[in-house]
């Protein structure tokens, strides 16, 4: 058995940067495997390989099972892995990030533990929601008094092209089936929306936690996603499916909008909007780094390699093994 600091130079996470690989690939009903530096998914019509280090993140839905000697190699390769519902429809467990890069973790804490950021963000995520509306110089009250009022529109203006009877959003948590069936559908595109965005949250590395509209819950920052596209997506699916048939509209709900997330690219889109919301001007379209780059904090924001003792002294420098070890651990 060979040592850390034995090991050779290049590993499968080496084989392709991050910007170059499959954002995500969804996998269902199938059992995922190991060759070599692939993955294999095996199924009833026979065993596809798909190269482990072109995976961005991986979504395992309904119906897989996954081995350890998969797992392993998606570790290697730095490859996200998460378990989600039918084409990635709701979101129930996940692995590490695919970034090694803290970037984005950083840049979401910094944004959120300042007032003036935060509201800033917020402000940015409302522009987002709603292009045709300037919300620059607005207070947060004033923000959810103007996003109420859009998405109250919005819900009017869905019943009126669907010729569906509008009597108010209504919805009793744990009680699914006391809305009507248009309540229903907005309900299940709901959830499903909230899937999605936790997914690619988890995906990027970010905290599900810290949110710039929503607050005090675990998922704030998922809401927040979430809500992008709720009065473009969501709503108008959700009148379209009551409107053609009242049963069954949560089944229906999902499946329709499991393929307008598929038509529309949404997970990608998710991942531009998260960058460009929390990263620096000029620097939404540049992906974190994913390298073993771990540095220390020192006085005035500077930071120091790792892998050294800064004791002083004729052990001033730990052994390449040593900062091995501590990147590994």
């Amino acid at each position: 058995m060979t040592t850390v600091s034995q090991r050779t130079a290049l590993t499968p996470r080496h084989l392709t940067r991050t910007g170059e690989r499959l954002s995500f690939i969804y996998l269902e009903r199938c059992t995922v495997h190991r060759d070599a530096n692939a993955i294999t998914a095996e199924d009833a019509d026979g065993t596809t390989h798909i190269p482990s280090a072109k995976i961005g993140t991986l979504l395992l839905g309904p119906g897989t099972r996954i081995t350890h000697q998969a797992m392993s190699v998606l570790g290697e390769t730095g490859a996200a892995v998460a378990w989600v519902g039918e084409q990635g429809v709701r979101y129930y467990a996940g692995g590490r990030a695919l970034t090694r890069s803290s970037a984005l973790a950083e840049a979401q804490a910094v944004q959120w533990a300042n007032a003036r950021s935060r509201l800033a963000v917020a402000r940015a995520m409302y522009r987002l929601r709603f292009p045709d509306e300037d919300p620059a110089g607005l207070t947060r009250q004033a923000l959810l008094g103007s996003e109420g009022r859009r998405v109250k529109d919005c819900y009017r203006a869905q019943a009126a092209r669907t010729g569906i009877r509008w009597r108010g959003r209504k919805y009793t948590p744990g009680d699914f089936a006391a809305g009507d069936p248009v309540n229903q559908a907005i309900t299940a595109a709901a959830q499903c929306m909230y899937g999605i965005a936790h997914a690619v949250v988890a995906s990027l590395g970010c905290s599900p936690a810290l949110g710039f509209v929503h607050s005090g819950h675990e998922l704030s920052f998922v809401l927040d996603i979430a809500d992008l596209y709720k009065t473009e997506i969501g709503i108008p699916l959700a009148f379209d499916i009551a409107a053609e048939d009242e049963e069954d509209v949560a089944s229906r709900t999902r499946r329709a909008l499991r393929d307008r997330i598929n038509e529309t690219s949404l997970l990608d889109r998710c991942v531009d909007d998260i960058k460009r919301l929390l990263l620096p001007d000029g620097t939404a379209s540049v992906a974190p780094g994913d390298q073993d780059v771990v540095t220390l904090q020192s006085d005035g924001g500077h930071k120091v390699p790792a892998g050294r003792n800064y004791g002083g002294g004729d052990e001033a420098t730990d052994s390449d093994e040593d900062k091995d070890e501590a990147m590994l651990w």
